[in-house]
């Protein structure tokens, strides 16, 4: 049917729709599976606000990230992103603070560097999924682990042209 890119791991699929919801484990497979069959994978993970007020937002992170590691060769890494969403931030309005979202980002590469490789922590892209809009997209994309932004529903507003406009045209 023509598709590129398959979007797995997102919270709506994780938990939501009133199901119990997909865990770590079933998303790595679903990469897995999706690779084998020559898609391309945007990989998304994220906490709670919950999570996040408790500071375990690496350990969340991490504990999404593992099984993947553990199922994937490194080769099947030069088709996957990564998208950071922080659940709490989704569709709410809120965002994290690009200091705070560079530092997730940063222990995401440092904990694939250590669990995965650091050829792939440096080549894989890791996206900020979590409620970019004109307002902030300069300043989330100025962060030096930020490779990117996931734009859901904000795509289909004008304001997502502002988005575009803050990607730097340096690169």
């Amino acid at each position: 049917i023509g598709c590129v890119w398959v979007c797995i791991g997102h919270s709506e699929r994780r938990e939501g729709f009133g199901m119990a919801g997909e865990d770590s484990e079933l998303v790595a497979k679903k990469v897995k599976v999706a690779l084998d069959a020559g898609l391309k994978v945007m990989f998304a993970i994220g906490e709670k606000k919950e999570e996040r007020e408790n500071g375990t937002t690496n350990d969340v992170c991490a504990s999404q990230l593992a099984p993947a590691a553990k199922l994937l060769e490194e080769k099947d890494w030069e088709n996957v992103a990564i998208a950071y969403e922080p659940v709490w931030a989704i569709g709410t309005g809120l965002t994290a603070t690009p200091e705070m979202a560079q530092e997730t980002h940063a222990y995401i590469r440092k904990w694939v560097s250590e669990n995965v490789s650091e050829a792939v922590a440096k080549a894989v892209r890791i996206q900020y999924g979590g409620s970019m809009k004109g307002a902030n997209a300069k300043d989330l994309l100025a962060q030096p682990d930020i490779d990117g932004g996931l734009i859901g529903g904000a795509s289909l507003k004008a304001d997502f042209f502002n988005v575009v406009n803050g990607v730097s045209q340096d690169e």
